[in-house]
């Protein structure tokens, strides 16, 4: 699959995940042991970055500072959209994009609110992603069903892109 470098390619990964709340984060440790965590998603389209919150003492951010490689996977099983991003990560302590990027919610983990000490900014500028847009209605699914028992074929996927965001 050749990726694509177009503005339309990377928009199209954009609207994929914004409406995704929880995006599973992927770092490596030290000895090069990957670490799997839910973290809720913020994104900002018009930077090529997204933004997770987190705690200041967490050990991800350890993590990003020997190494900055980031995967990200984002998954809507109910409109069969898969995501993944490929980016770089880094920890940012900045109070003004905190206020920017705060909503109530984080107030569960947050509970001083966006002046918390303990809230830490990640930033995974992105690099490129791969995407999964297939059919989701329930009559499109029956008929790739319908078609796979009588034909023996596999239906058509849904769009499949790797775009390099850069």
């Amino acid at each position: 699959m050749e990726a694509r470098h177009d503005e339309a390619a990377r928009r199209k990964v954009f609207d994929l995940v914004k409406d995704i709340e929880v995006a599973q984060m992927v770092t490596l440790d030290r000895n090069g042991r990957l670490h799997s965590r839910p973290m809720v998603a913020k994104q900002d389209s018009s930077a090529g970055e997204l933004w997770f919150f987190t705690s200041a003492a967490s050990g991800k951010l350890r993590e990003l500072d020997a190494n900055r490689e980031v995967l990200l996977t984002y998954s809507d099983p109910s409109r069969q959209n898969y995501v993944s991003i490929e980016g770089d990560g880094e920890v940012v302590h900045d109070a003004r994009k905190t206020q920017d990027l705060w909503s109530e919610p984080m107030r569960v983990w947050f509970p001083k609110g966006p002046s918390d000490p303990d809230i830490a900014l990640v930033r995974v500028q992105m690099r490129e992603a791969t995407y999964w847009d297939a059919p989701s209605s329930a009559f499109l699914m029956a008929y790739g069903y319908a078609k796979a028992i009588t034909t023996g074929e596999r239906p058509h996927p849904g769009d499949v892109g790797h775009v390099d965001i850069r």
